[in-house]
């Protein structure tokens, strides 16, 4: 992925897609807050999932984790409209490297103005550029109108997750 990546949007908005710098550390941080509603199950907290999504963006920040990327969106490159975070993952099945979309986040009052789609097109560039033959992502069951942005965008459901609470402390 070069350092800066342009996408043009359907009402003739530029949305700039640039590698995230410290200084969008607490944007990324106080973003993530977002995912705990959009349809996570009942036996994960929205403490747990805000959590563990912000030690992975905390950890990428601190020891910029080999293989991944934290890429911005914004209509200037200044501005933070969302972000993605993208990993290094081994297939299951084959043992190949493939990229992984961990999270992406757009500001509630950019949805559904091109930010998402300009994030989701630079992690698959990201991806090719990396020479993955795969882009996967995890998404609540739950999360209806991600997983039918997702499918529109070409992504498939491949496994089903099952959770079974056995106490009220679900710890795997």
């Amino acid at each position: 992925m070069s350092k800066e990546v342009s996408a043009i949007q359907g009402r003739g908005a530029e949305i700039i897609v640039r590698d995230a710098t410290v200084s969008d550390r607490d944007f990324v941080i106080n973003a993530v807050r977002r995912l705990a509603s959009f349809g996570p199950p009942p036996w994960r907290t929205p403490i747990e999932i805000v959590t563990r999504e912000q030690k992975a963006l905390q950890d990428f920040f601190d020891r910029r984790v080999h293989g991944s990327a934290l890429l911005i969106a914004g209509r200037t490159a200044e501005q933070r409209l969302g972000y993605v975070y993208l990993e290094t993952k081994q297939d299951y099945f084959s043992g190949r490297q493939c990229g992984h979309i961990n999270t992406i986040a757009v500001s509630e009052s950019y949805e559904g103005r091109g930010v998402g789609s300009a994030l989701m097109r630079a992690a698959e560039e990201w991806a090719r550029a990396k020479g993955f033959s795969h882009l996967t992502l995890n998404v609540f069951a739950g999360n209806d109108k991600a997983r039918e942005i997702y499918e529109h965008m070409g992504f498939r459901a491949e496994t089903l997750h099952y959770v079974k609470t056995l106490d009220e402390r679900p710890e795997c």
